[in-house]
């Protein structure tokens, strides 16, 4: 199958540059309001591109930034995109009790739908951060109303990542089959390496994604989920303090993004993660694959830092 006759998901997660998981020592929620806004205008400069390359995509917007910008919210389903839920808080599901998670979400959906009027199906949690240590999420979101996941990136780092997780689009075995759309991976040498997007975009020359994204659709024919930032299209947003290696991870190749994610999406064809679920979930009895990851033993009730 050539890469060109398989639709790709395209995907943004929604939140200023002051909001970032790495960046909290230097921007605390207390301070948030402090900090010049600059989401709205980076958003709307990324539906003015995917309008360009007639992209719709999958857009996980942060509850705090919709609760300021419901017009944004609003543009983004006009334009045919989908809305999909970042949570409210930007915090990170393993340092949160179930009821705090639940609050959370759902505070985050019921605005969402209340702005846009359209009914919210998807998460992803910041950070990644539905690990083993916080699969009791996944019932939470199941119990909430939400329909799919996009939490659970299948790879080894430092902050998230279930390495023995599918790479594909599966079911949960439990939670009512809630269906997880995870980023995508290219396996090399037994070890699944990230293409999906986001630092891995800037940090890593562009021939990599290309090679990634040609790989999965040409020898496994099947989707790539790919994902993005506003505040990695805007290069002269403020500095905060943090440490060096978060430095790299945030600031590094700024510039670069927006004419590499120009170049993406003229060289592959993309849709909302909604449109690919229903695709995978329909073709081949892929819905029939059920999984149950296993948490980490943890006698911290919530999974929390251990």
């Amino acid at each position: 199958m050539s890469p060109g006759s398989v639709t790709n998901a395209m995907s943004v997660d929604v939140e200023d540059y002051f909001q970032v998981s790495a960046l909290a020592g230097a921007a605390p929620r207390d301070r948030w309001e402090s900090f010049p806004r600059r989401v709205e205008a980076n958003t709307d400069r990324l539906l003015a591109l995917f309008d360009e390359h007639g992209v719709k995509a999958t857009f996980f917007v942060l509850g705090w930034v919709a609760e300021r910008h419901p017009g944004l919210v609003r543009r983004i389903v006009e334009r045919g995109h989908e809305l999909a839920s970042h949570g409210t808080w930007h915090q990170l599901v393993y340092d949160l009790t179930p009821e705090e998670f639940r609050e959370d979400v759902r505070r985050a959906r019921r605005g969402l739908e209340d702005t846009a009027g359209v009914r919210v199906q998807g998460y992803r949690a910041p950070s990644y951060s539905i690990t083993k240590r916080s699969l009791w999420a996944i019932d939470v979101l199941a119990e909430e109303g939400y329909t799919y996941d996009a939490s659970i990136f299948p790879i080894h780092h430092d902050r998230y990542g279930i390495p023995d997780a599918p790479r594909h689009v599966y079911r949960h075995d439990h939670a009512g089959g809630l269906a997880e759309v995870p980023p995508s991976t290219v396996r090399v040498l037994g070890q699944n390496l990230p293409i999906a997007g986001g630092g891995y975009f800037r940090l890593l020359p562009y021939w990599w994604t290309r090679w990634g994204i040609a790989r999965v659709n040409a020898a496994e024919g099947r989707p790539v989920v790919f994902y993005l930032h506003p505040w990695e299209i805007d290069p002269d947003q403020p500095r905060l303090p943090a440490s060096a290696l978060s430095r790299v991870r945030h600031y590094r190749n700024l510039h670069r993004t927006e004419s590499r994610l120009r170049t993406l999406c003229s060289q592959f064809r993309f849709a909302p993660v909604a449109d690919l679920l229903a695709r995978e979930l329909s073709s081949d009895g892929r819905d029939d694959r059920r999984v149950r990851l296993q948490p980490d033993p943890d006698p911290d009730p919530h999974g929390g830092p251990r």
